[in-house]
């Protein structure tokens, strides 16, 4: 079932406060690390949000990125088959477990912890994922999520909590003037649409941005996947430098203007045109013609 059609009810499992993250913090001597962009929700009125919002339930296995100290981890094991959670941080990995003892010892086996960097994770133990329900860190966010859509096929929908901004530019259409790289690498895997705002002060430290939920379901995409990276190289070239046309952007890519100028007639696209004007079904026809003529 795709994200926010189903009604979620959690049960009465006591979720983390802004007094437990900070005990549980204290415990472990940890500190949030700018670096690592680690900002904590401390709310559980939030936490049970997200879950709705979600969408997950009883039939599926939830991938959390970054759990941190465990507040929406015990928000997910409360509605989910299973859990499997990946975390850089060693010290909040060994404690993530422990938290789960602490506060739902009856769910601790639904949950697998996974220490892994996410954005070059490749494989996840137990069954395979169905979802992703992430508060992401917000300095790798986009990659993170990348990564995750095109390693995992399984997951069919997903909702994240990213940096506003960030999630502006993920669920942008052609034309806006925040679509852009990650609109287009997005869309080629998913339907992107915003789903929400959060108040920066649910977290702990209090970031200096505010943040927003970004839902999405799967689609199949619109070329072969083994077109995927032409495609991308595509889009990366067309948005280096967003005021040039087409034919200018993938000159070097192409060979040069003429030719490309040759590969966008041949793929029905305008050469004059820019591309924050194109969807991800065009950049995907002109990778496929430019692989055509490669060869």
């Amino acid at each position: 079932m795709g994200l926010c059609r189903r009604e979620v009810q959690l049960t009465q499992l006591r979720l983390l406060g802004a007094a437990d993250v900070r005990r549980i913090a204290a415990d472990i001597g940890f500190r949030p690390s700018k670096q690592r962009g680690q900002n904590f929700v401390v709310d559980a009125n939030t936490v049970r949000r997200i879950v709705r919002t979600s969408g997950v339930g009883v039939d599926d296995v939830v991938v959390e990125v970054g759990p941190g100290l465990g507040s929406l981890t015990l928000g997910l094991l409360d509605v989910a088959r299973h859990v499997v959670a990946v975390e850089v941080d060693p010290v909040l990995a060994a404690r993530l477990p422990v938290t789960v003892a602490e506060q739902a010892p009856e769910h601790v086996d639904r949950l697998d912890l996974v220490e892994a960097d996410a954005m070059r994770i490749e494989s996840l133990p137990g069954p395979s994922p169905t979802a992703m329900v992430a508060n992401l860190p917000y300095n790798v966010s986009v990659p993170v999520l990348l990564n995750f859509l095109g390693r995992f096929a399984s997951i069919t929908s997903g909702l994240v909590m990213v940096q506003a901004e960030v999630a502006h530019r993920l669920a942008a259409g052609p034309g806006s003037r925040t679509y852009g790289v990650p609109s287009v690498k997005a869309a080629w895997y998913a339907e992107v649409r915003l789903a929400g705002t959060i108040s920066r002060s649910v977290f702990w430290p209090v970031p200096n941005v505010d943040s927003a939920l970004v839902a999405w379901d799967r689609r199949p995409p619109p070329a072969t996947d083994d077109l995927r990276r032409r495609t991308f190289d595509v889009v990366d070239a067309a948005f280096a430098q967003r005021r040039k046309t087409l034919r200018s952007a993938l000159a070097r890519l192409a060979g040069s203007p003429d030719a490309a100028e040759q590969a966008l007639v041949a793929a029905d696209v305008d050469p004059g045109l820019r591309g924050e004007q194109l969807d991800v079904g065009d950049f995907a026809r002109i990778a496929r013609v430019l692989e055509d003529r490669r060869r």
